[in-house]
């Protein structure tokens, strides 16, 4: 059974940092692009870092730059946030996604078809 499972999330302080982690089972990680995207109440899911597994580049949501950093485990299956500097708008539930299909760095969730339950993050004093 492909499936994606995140853990990591959590209630932070403001300038707090989490590692969110997406462990694969039932296929391996290595399809051209793996994704984070983060949904808050009442918004749309939106991008939030991407990695190519061709050559390692990462794309980062402006809101999140120098902030966030993506990177992916091979031996364990797995994709990482790592998530520095947190603001409270930065609470939402955070998804990792990927697809087979894709052959380019798509912000759109719509285009991912392979996606984990999804992991509360909450930044609050």
């Amino acid at each position: 059974q492909v499936q994606l499972v995140e853990s990591g999330g959590g209630l932070v302080q403001p300038g707090g940092s989490l590692r969110l982690s997406c462990a694969a089972s039932g296929f391996t990680l290595d399809y051209y692009v793996e994704a984070w995207f983060r949904q808050a109440p009442g918004k749309e899911r939106e991008g939030v870092s991407f990695i190519m597994n061709s050559d390692g580049s990462t794309y980062y949501t402006d809101s999140v730059k120098g902030r966030f950093t993506i990177s992916r485990d091979g031996a364990k299956n797995t994709l990482y946030l790592e998530m520095n500097s947190l603001k409270p708008e930065d609470t939402a539930v955070y998804y990792c996604a990927t697809d087979p299909r894709l052959r380019y760095v798509s912000f759109d969730a719509s285009d991912y078809n392979i996606w984990g339950q999804g992991t509360q993050v909450t930044v609050s004093s």
